[in-house]
């Protein structure tokens, strides 16, 4: 039971980064690979805050998910939106956005790596959480929280693309952008509030993950990106149902790979699930055949 809390705690985290991924993805097409840097500085930003200042819990919680929100809808208006906009064909458009993810990645890591001297870093709440033992399973409020908040976005996420309008618009978006836009869809305008409710995300995860463990370093981010790709494969492109079960067969994988004592196997897990799912499902779980006609 210890393991199994343990494996949706992680599997929670892991849900949390890869949300935003998967839905600026799976509905407007664009792959950031800047989400890990969203994530890390806005851990960062709040850590500055708190060394003048302590904040409660709360607050610090909203701080990381402004932050998150307004890198990530920057980096939309400042550099993806201007590759859309000159881009010839789809193609080569989604190759340059990744492209020019990884690069304006560099620049907040680099501020977080020469703020914080390349040190793990955290951020002082005034919080203290407290243990739980129940049935032998050990717990703190921390990973409630982590949890609950996991499963009622990604619940809530799933259900507002599946039922609203703007999740509706969102779908068709990414099924044919043209003939959406003929129908009436504001593309630019779904676009910044996708890429900022993703950037919200990260600042969350962010700051879950630090109060989880303490402190992040400045280079946290990537191998999540690793997991978050992993997940979205697994899943299914454009299913976030698919990115909930994606994440906790992942985390569960990794969690038994320790359990077995296979630590050092725990990575090779994410690059085994996307190479196994691309060879025998591509579409991932949820995922559908892609049908073009011409």
């Amino acid at each position: 039971m210890q393991e199994i809390l343990n494996a949706a705690t992680l599997g929670s985290v892991y849900l949390l980064f890869a949300l935003g991924m998967a839905l600026a993805w799976g509905t407007i097409g664009i792959l950031n690979f800047a989400h890990g840097a969203t994530f890390v500085f806005s851990v960062l930003v709040v850590h500055m805050i708190t060394k003048a200042s302590e904040l409660p819990l709360p607050v610090v919680l909203i701080v990381a998910v402004v932050i998150g929100a307004a890198l990530s809808l920057a980096t939309q208006l400042l550099v993806f939106q201007k590759i859309v906009e000159a881009g010839a064909d789809r193609r080569t458009t989604e190759l340059r956005i990744i492209i020019a993810g990884i690069g304006v990645s560099a620049i907040p890591i680099a501020i977080a790596q020469r703020v914080s001297g390349a040190s793990p870093f955290g951020f002082d709440t005034g919080y203290e959480p407290s243990l739980h033992v129940v049935g032998g399973v050990r717990f703190t409020t921390t990973t409630v929280i982590i949890l609950v908040a996991a499963v009622g976005i990604g619940v809530g996420l799933t259900a507002w693309l599946k039922k609203s309008r703007q999740g509706l618009a969102l779908r068709a978006i990414g099924v044919d952008q043209e003939i959406s836009e003929g129908m009436g869809v504001n593309h630019g305008a779904l676009a910044l509030g996708t890429m900022a409710v993703a950037g919200a995300l990260a600042g969350l995860a962010g700051a879950l993950l630090t109060l989880q463990l303490g402190a992040i370093s400045p280079d946290s981010g990537d191998p999540l990106l690793i997991k978050a790709f992993a997940i979205i494969v697994l899943g299914g492109l454009g299913s976030m149902g698919g990115a909930v079960l994606g994440a906790y067969i992942l985390a569960a994988s990794e969690t038994l790979m320790i359990h077995f004592e296979f630590g050092t196997w725990v990575d090779a897990v994410s690059f085994g699930l996307i190479f196994l799912v691309l060879l025998f499902r591509p579409q991932g779980i949820f995922g559908t055949k892609e049908v073009r006609r011409t």
